[in-house]
């Protein structure tokens, strides 16, 4: 019994100097941090008085040069006073031997004008009057300013009980959010930021190759780590604080390949949460609103970004269950539709009334409609002629963009069109063509891709980046580019909730997609970015 009794003596006294080495190693650490803080106390102080210095050097020269200006004025005078004294004194040289009357005389009359001179000289051509005015207004900013720049700052945050968590689920290529949330030594949550946060991103296969991290103080308390993992598989997130792990530090984190919906809206039918052949969708991102063409009950859905019905439009653009495209002007005060069957594009209200309707001779199959905001266009996909037609808001025709073939700059069955951040025209079939705002080719993207699917909708976000739903031998996906250069970053696969001809997509704020899943009958939001 009593060799458990020392053993267990042994390894209590054994954590305690553990204990003792990790209080005396802070102690050390605080040492070391309170010398820093004056060091860089110092130096601040030593800039300010210098900066100081210089001024001070600034107005004494100042003064000194005011001074010298001054007093070469005055001696001038002064010699040119000595001067005419001279001359008075040579003049009367010898006068007491004079006893010339008219010589004398002569003499008299020259030295009445000297008097008169030199009452001339008896006033000073300079002043002594010489001030420096300090604002006080300028001090007393500078003691604001000295008390305003800085401040003494510690924190009450205890690692060991802050806790680190995953925001999302993880997908290759997307950008992952780990979230920090601090804690006090009382087991309080803190409520600002300011923390030193150190983050370590790491393949577990292989943890010599680092993913950068960012790391976003929110000023609540918590703190974000962002990273975007280029692979599936394992990886580690180390996080401290004042150099010391959190909890759950390190963080094992599991990277899918496969990018599943979000949040998915709809089924098959007439009823208020239901579609029949829905085929495009657009998003009003000022107001928060969304617009799905639920073609085969002639009529317009507008949803939350979360997908939540908030009513229904109906008009005459929408009738015949032939509406294929929805666009929506950028300040979200109207929207335009266009008709296939009608052949009449629609400008709408936000509320669903009718503000204008045009349609043209050349018209055989309009299929797709755009807005471009800037020029205060409407781009018109037809794919009778198989080219883009740009009009003015009131339907006037401004020129026409492509034609029918399979080379650069031509069409062959049209599925979308859409406007680029820059006013870019980006036009979609069996590839992704762009084209500047008057019309002129500028690239193509996935060219190997010409002949072997259809593109069902194309989408560019504010941050250059282009979004499309494809169709391929069998197989159903979501593709991200970078219209800047047409390189693929990524490929929505939609593993467990199988697209099934997508169509029309549109782009949220906060880099999720909205797809229309004509096959099934319902939309899918993705985090695409």
């Amino acid at each position: 019994m009593s060799e458990i009794l020392l053993y267990k003596a042994n390894e209590c006294i054994s954590k305690l100097s553990q204990a003792e080495d990790v209080v005396n190693s802070e102690i050390q650490r605080l040492e070391q941090a309170t010398q820093l803080c004056l060091e860089g106390l110092d130096e601040t102080f030593r800039v300010i008085l210098s900066s100081v210095e210089k001024r001070r050097n600034e107005f004494n020269n100042a003064i000194v040069e005011a001074k010298n200006a001054k007093k070469k004025v005055l001696e001038e005078q002064l010699a040119l006073i000595q001067t005419e004294k001279d001359k008075v004194t040579e003049e009367c040289d010898g006068l007491q031997h004079q006893v010339e009357v008219r010589y004398i005389t002569q003499r008299i009359s020259s030295l009445g004008e000297k008097l008169d001179s030199a009452s001339a000289l008896g006033e000073p051509r300079e002043n002594a009057f010489l001030t420096c005015d300090l604002v006080t207004e300028a001090l007393a900013k500078l003691e604001s300013a000295l008390a305003a720049m800085g401040r003494v700052r510690t924190s009450t945050t205890f690692p060991s009980l802050s806790t680190l968590h995953i925001k999302e689920a993880c997908v290759v290529r997307l950008e992952a959010i780990a979230i920090l949330t601090t804690v006090d030594y009382h087991g309080n949550v803190r409520t600002n930021g300011g923390d030193p946060i150190a983050a370590e991103v790491s393949r577990i296969e292989d943890e010599t190759v680092q993913i950068e991290a960012t790391i976003v103080d929110k000023e609540d308390g918590t703190y974000q780590i962002k990273f975007r993992p280029p692979a599936p598989g394992k990886y580690s997130l180390k996080v401290s604080v004042m150099e010391r792990p959190v909890r759950f530090s390190p963080l094992e984190i599991t990277v899918s390949e496969h990018n599943n919906p979000v949040r998915t809206y709809g089924s098959r039918g007439s009823g208020k949460d239901q579609f029949l052949q829905p085929v495009a969708v657009a998003m009003d991102n000022l107001a928060g609103t969304l617009y799905v063409v639920d073609t085969g009950n002639s009529r317009l859905k507008v949803l939350t970004p979360d997908l939540q019905l908030v009513r229904h439009l109906d008009c005459e653009g929408l009738s015949g269950r032939s509406c294929t495209g929805v666009a929506v002007n950028e300040d979200g005060e109207w929207l335009a539709v266009v008709n296939w069957r009608s052949r009449f594009v629609t400008r709408l209200s936000n509320l669903g009334d009718t503000l204008s309707a045009f349609t043209h001779t050349l018209f055989q199959e309009p299929i797709d409609v755009a807005i471009d905001s800037n020029y205060g266009h409407i781009l018109v996909a037809d794919n009778g002629p198989s080219c883009v037609f740009v009009f003015d808001t009131e339907g006037k025709l401004l020129f026409q963009v492509g034609k029918k073939g399979s080379q650069k700059g031509c069409f062959n069955l049209i599925s979308c069109v859409t406007i680029g951040p820059g006013g870019e025209i980006v036009v979609a079939d069996s590839r992704i063509q762009v084209f500047s705002a008057k019309g002129d080719f500028l690239q193509e993207l996935f060219p190997e891709g010409k002949g072997r699917g259809r593109y069902g909708g194309v989408a560019v976000d504010s941050e250059g980046m282009v979004i499309a739903s494809r169709s391929e031998k069998g197989r159903n996906f979501v593709q991200v580019f970078r219209l800047s250069d047409g390189a693929l970053l990524s490929t929505l696969d939609s593993h467990e909730s199988k697209l099934k001809r997508p169509s029309g997509l549109a782009t949220t704020n906060d880099r999720h997609v909205v797809v229309v899943d004509l096959g099934n009958d319902c939309i899918k939001k993705y985090r695409y970015w």
